[in-house]
């Protein structure tokens, strides 16, 4: 199986840090209010937490990045990704509607890019308030722009011989 682009560690670890900064600053609010008071002492629990969880993202991005594979097999598309549960996703070529490749603003600055394979019966994410809006079945996130290229070109191909073997 293949394994991302390496500097998928690097999208990794940013998005982590982008995504947990507001859970991070308001944990340092509570802790403060809890130990001493509402006031803006947290600030100083700032400077003891923030230092304390770069690791922790850095090293979380690196066993998502060691945990994320996939490949191309005879009968479709297969990934496998997660620390600490497993999935395991297998899309059968003639299920493949589209195949896009999104551009972040930070994959492109880190030269990267997310491929998603969007499936029939998978395309809307539906919740508890309705449908939600596309969604892919199949993200591969931090693969290189020639990668990404690649296999979206191979998978379109498989998809079409697949669906004309029927014929």
């Amino acid at each position: 199986m293949k394994q991302l682009d390496p500097k998928a560690v690097w999208l990794f670890f940013f998005s982590f840090v982008l995504r947990s900064i507001i859970p991070v600053f308001i944990l340092s609010i509570w802790g403060s209010a809890f130990l001493g008071g509402v006031s803006f002492d947290f600030l100083k629990w700032l400077w003891i937490i923030i230092p304390a969880y770069l690791p922790f993202c850095f090293i979380w991005a690196k066993l998502t990045y060691h945990f994320y594979r996939y490949e191309l097999i005879d009968s479709g598309f297969r990934k496998e990704s997660g620390v600490i549960y497993k999935k395991y996703v297998t899309i059968p070529y003639d299920r493949i509607q589209n195949v896009d490749i999104h551009r972040g603003i930070l994959a492109r600055l880190l030269g990267l890019s997310d491929l998603n394979i969007q499936t029939a019966g998978f395309s809307a994410t539906v919740g508890r308030y309705g449908v939600g809006g596309a969604s892919a079945e199949g993200r591969l996130p931090g693969t290189s722009r020639e990668v990404s290229e690649q296999l979206r070109d191979e998978l379109i191909q498989r998809s079409r011989q697949s669906k004309n073997q029927g014929l």
